[in-house]
């Protein structure tokens, strides 16, 4: 895929619809599982990162909003996704910032941090509704280049971690000791 120049004004976002589902697991698997991009966690995770019905439930979900960048002279090309979904974590009431991801020729240009600027913005309109204490999110150990960029952007290491679940569902760890880690940032 061929952008040559890409402004901020031209980021357009829109919610995913259900149509939107193969394009979405097919850039978020290759954004994460192949060894493309600084994103991916190809040495660290094996196999896939998402399925359709994951998808498909979370653009059902009433408390989510998963978010498309299209192509803008393409329509249906889809360059990046980035979702929000209101819960309750660590007894926090949050915007959870995941299912994040921009085509790795688009990585390193700003469309990522755009992005996470829209979602919050988005979730900062909706804090009095959900009662928000802040936005978080998990990121995989191993990855010290992705926490520096959560950081810039205010995000602090919090004390909760779990282990990378194992149950398949989103690939199979090829390291012992893999761990989420949960960052959160305070509304301000």
């Amino acid at each position: 895929m061929k952008i040559s120049h890409l402004t901020k004004d031209q980021i357009r976002l829109r919610i995913a619809t259900q149509d939107d589902t193969p394009k979405l697991v097919t850039l978020l698997n290759r954004c994460y599982r192949s060894d493309e991009g600084w994103t991916n966690e190809a040495n660290l995770i094996g196999g896939i990162r998402t399925t359709d019905d994951e998808i498909y439930r979370f653009i059902q979900n009433d408390t989510a909003y998963l978010f498309v960048f299209e192509h803008p002279n393409d329509k249906g090309v889809i360059l990046a996704c980035i979702g929000v979904e209101f819960i309750t974590m660590y007894e926090k009431k949050v915007a959870y910032i995941g299912t994040f991801a921009v085509i790795p020729e688009l990585q390193g240009k700003g469309v990522g941090d755009t992005l996470l600027s829209a979602v919050e913005t988005f979730a900062t309109r909706h804090a009095d509704k959900y009662n928000l204490d802040g936005y978080a999110m998990s990121i995989l150990s191993h990855r010290p280049e992705l926490l520096k960029f959560y950081q810039r952007r205010g995000y602090q290491m919090s004390e909760y971690a779990i282990p990378f679940p194992t149950d398949g569902n989103n690939g199979e760890p090829k390291q012992e000791g893999l761990l989420l880690h949960w960052l959160f940032k305070q509304i301000d």
